[in-house]
């Protein structure tokens, strides 16, 4: 990871002060869940790491990083999916001033019995290796980010659950050359093959969720903005294309 993180000597600009230790302080973040003001002091000072944390996230750093290391997928087959994660009170980032719902999904926020919520909408390679994230309110249809989750990725079989099963998912599939595996829900009157054998491999996208979940910071939303949550998601997903 080191040669692909910002702030070495080569790079313009201001040399970065151990980039190890800020990415530890990062991870311990987002495996506590903490606040970052309780931050341990062996890290350095809190304020410090938070705005340097924001800065790369601001400069697309983590992303970078992310798509760095995902770059080797295995394309024989792509799998898509999506998963809520409750947001916390203190990531609703809207003031008293200004509720509107423009705001909120802004930054992925969305409103729901259950309170607000983002909804993480991912794609994975044929081994469960994440390829592309997508962010929206928890109360968006997962078939409305098919076309952003498959944009540019070529493979033979896109494989995904019923909510997918509507012709926008048939055309966005068609568009990259593959075929679907998706299977039909009882309401869809148009018959089209299906290879239940191939679709049992949809678990892998279901593994990686539940991996990435087991931090705290991942699997509930604590960040106002959701371009810090994408920071935390992304250097996740990066160690994940590392082991």
């Amino acid at each position: 990871m080191a040669p692909l993180l910002p702030g070495k000597a080569t790079d313009p600009g201001r040399t970065g002060q151990d980039n190890r230790l800020f990415v530890e302080a990062v991870l311990w973040l987002a495996r506590s869940g903490a606040h970052w003001r309780v931050l341990p002091k062996e890290f350095g000072r809190w304020h410090t790491v938070y705005q340097r944390f924001n800065r790369w996230c601001r400069k697309g750093a983590w992303e970078d990083l992310f798509k760095a290391l995902s770059d080797d997928a295995d394309f024989e087959y792509i799998l898509v999916d999506s998963t809520i994660v409750r947001a916390h009170q203190h990531s609703a980032c809207p003031k008293k001033s200004d509720q509107s719902e423009d705001r909120f999904e802004a930054h992925a926020l969305g409103r729901s019995k259950g309170g607000l919520s983002t909804k993480v909408h991912a794609a994975t390679d044929a081994l469960g290796n994440p390829v592309r994230f997508i962010l929206t309110g928890g109360e968006r249809n997962d078939i409305t980010q098919i076309e952003g989750l498959l944009e540019g990725l070529k493979a033979n079989y896109v494989l995904a659950d019923k909510g997918y099963d509507g012709q926008r998912a048939m055309n966005a599939i068609a568009t990259t050359g593959a075929k679907p595996v998706v299977p039909r829900r009882t309401t869809t009157a148009q018959w089209r093959p299906f290879d239940r054998e191939l679709y049992k491999e949809c678990n892998m996208i279901e593994r990686f969720f539940s991996k990435i979940k087991n931090l705290r910071r991942i699997a509930t939303r604590y960040d106002k903005l959701a371009r810090n949550y994408m920071g935390f998601l992304n250097l996740v997903a990066a160690l994940r294309c590392c082991q």
